[in-house]
């Protein structure tokens, strides 16, 4: 079982889904350091357009789409040049945003992988039906990638690994949890 991705809420397949937030520009010629969510997709070198979605400070809300020029790979971050982006302060304008794609430009999943976007508000539960909370959020750290539930007392932290989680069925939005044992709800 493995999550690829992240995003805040779960998408409709025309929605526009984060895949990388922007840092630092890169040289004088516009190329902005993205950095994915999810260092093993390569979506942002395949798709042709993507969403600049601002998320924070007097920009925020501000959205506008634009085309991909290129993108290639950078120490600990994608080197991107966006169409219209062409020195470093138009790229310092866009440090901050999120680079977002369409969910249906998602490539298709191996069996028992699932797009962590598809999970948020699933409801989680234990295999004998105890409803426990829904999942917010996903947190990939690089030894584990964790579900966050939120439940009506807190939140729990739950390993993405098969002692705790028994299925994800992201078509009917559940997730089932095998066992609580040794998890704190915080």
């Amino acid at each position: 079982m493995r999550a690829v991705g992240a995003a805040l809420q779960k998408p409709a397949p025309e929605d526009w889904v984060p895949l990388a937030v922007v840092g630092r520009a890169h040289g004088v010629r516009g190329e902005l350091r993205a950095h994915p969510f999810d260092r093993d997709s390569h979506l942002l070198a395949e798709v042709d357009e993507v969403l600049v979605r601002f998320v924070d400070g007097e920009r925020r809300g501000e959205a506008h789409e634009v085309s991909v020029d290129s993108v290639r790979p950078g120490n600990d971050a994608l080197l991107v040049k966006l169409h219209g982006v062409d020195d470093r302060d138009a790229a310092d304008d866009v440090k901050g945003a999120h680079l977002c794609v369409k969910r249906s430009d998602f490539p298709p999943l191996a069996d028992g992988e699932f797009y962590a976007c598809d999970v948020i508000g699933a409801q989680a539960l234990l295999v004998d039906g105890t409803v426990v909370g829904v999942v917010q959020s996903l947190q990939a750290y690089p030894s584990v990638d964790l579900l966050v539930v939120a439940t009506e007392g807190g939140r729990y932290e739950i390993p993405l690994v098969d002692a705790y989680v028994d299925t994800v069925d992201v078509a009917a939005g559940k997730v089932t949890l095998r066992t609580l044992d040794g998890l704190d709800l915080t």
